[in-house]
């Protein structure tokens, strides 16, 4: 029997696969983050920041950029330090725009620093913790956020999401000695 002859190379190739689309999604969907992605996520951030800037203070915006910021910190193996501002803090009522409620910690003062937030989307907050640290003596601020969610650029994030974010340790929240569904988070779309 004669041997078979295989058909040119060009023959054999397989027609491309048609492009996949993914479905469109709400303009504000949730991206509900677990302990392990925001673990990942602290490390991801540490070592983009790691490659191109060494802080010598790492400052958490409070309230839910301190997890963060810590994580990121004890990464960097720098000293942490903190800084309210916020638009709703210790109030049932919501500013319309971010306040710096707490001073710059005084060991910025001739420091390269890193602000860390959780979140940054218009940059309100940013700008404020960053003139913050600026006016209290810094000799050098970048800043960085897990999750880029709008228009401002920190110097680094984590990850770029147009999501509403739901953290592991703002889901829940204590009420009467039980772990709750956070109320912030209702069926009507969250805050």
């Amino acid at each position: 029997m004669p041997a078979r002859k295989k058909p040119p190379v060009a023959a054999r190739k397989k027609p491309p696969a048609p492009a996949r689309t993914l479905p469109a999604l709400p303009a504000r969907d949730t991206l509900e983050v677990d302990w392990p992605l925001f673990g990942e996520l602290s490390r991801v951030l540490a070592l983009k920041v790691s490659k191109v800037f060494d802080p010598e203070i790492v400052v958490g915006v409070a309230t839910a950029g301190v997890v963060p910021a810590a994580a990121v910190a004890a990464m960097l193996d720098r000293p942490f330090h903190s800084i309210i501002v916020s638009r709703r803090y210790r109030s049932a009522t919501v500013r319309e725009t971010p306040a710096v409620l707490s001073g710059a910690p005084a060991e910025v003062l001739g420091r390269r620093v890193l602000i860390v937030d959780e979140t940054c989307r218009e940059g309100d907050t940013m700008r404020l913790a960053k003139a913050a640290i600026v006016n209290a003596g810094a000799s050098e601020v970048r800043t960085a956020v897990s999750f880029r969610t709008g228009s401002y650029e920190p110097d680094f994030h984590a990850l770029e999401t147009e999501s509403m974010i739901v953290l592991p340790w703002d889901r829940e929240t204590i009420v009467d000695g039980t772990l709750r569904p956070n109320p912030k988070y209702d069926s009507d779309g969250g805050y």
